[in-house]
């Protein structure tokens, strides 16, 4: 790629992000009150993705003799995540800790067995 064609990349990247940050702003400006349809989504929409999130990591579960392993680490990383969100709420600490239990158990389990 020239030197040219990646700055053009970056300028339409940058163009892209500032207008869907600034798509809400445009769209309901400086109003106080927000629509009752507005509101109803700002409370269902993050459940739901959540759940399609889970959905889509678990997709590939497996308890069939030959994967049954990997199936438990991937469920011990949902309870671990699960677990310290309802222990600290915290996002972060949750999607980092279920993470690194998820990469340190697919290493280190599969070595004891």
């Amino acid at each position: 790629m020239t030197t040219g064609r990646a700055l053009l990349v970056i300028a339409l990247a940058a163009i892209c992000t500032f207008a869907t940050r600034a798509f809400p702003f445009v769209v309901f400006g400086r109003k106080k009150e927000l629509s009752p349809a507005v509101r109803f989504l700002g409370s269902c929409l993050p459940s739901a993705i959540i759940a399609t999130l889970v959905i889509y990591c678990l997709r590939g579960l497996s308890f069939d003799p030959a994967g049954w392993l990997e199936g438990a680490i991937q469920l011990a990383s949902v309870g671990i995540v699960a677990g310290l969100h309802l222990w600290k709420r915290n996002i972060l600490l949750s999607i980092g800790g279920g993470t690194a239990c998820y990469m340190v158990l697919l290493r280190l389990v599969p070595m004891l067995f």
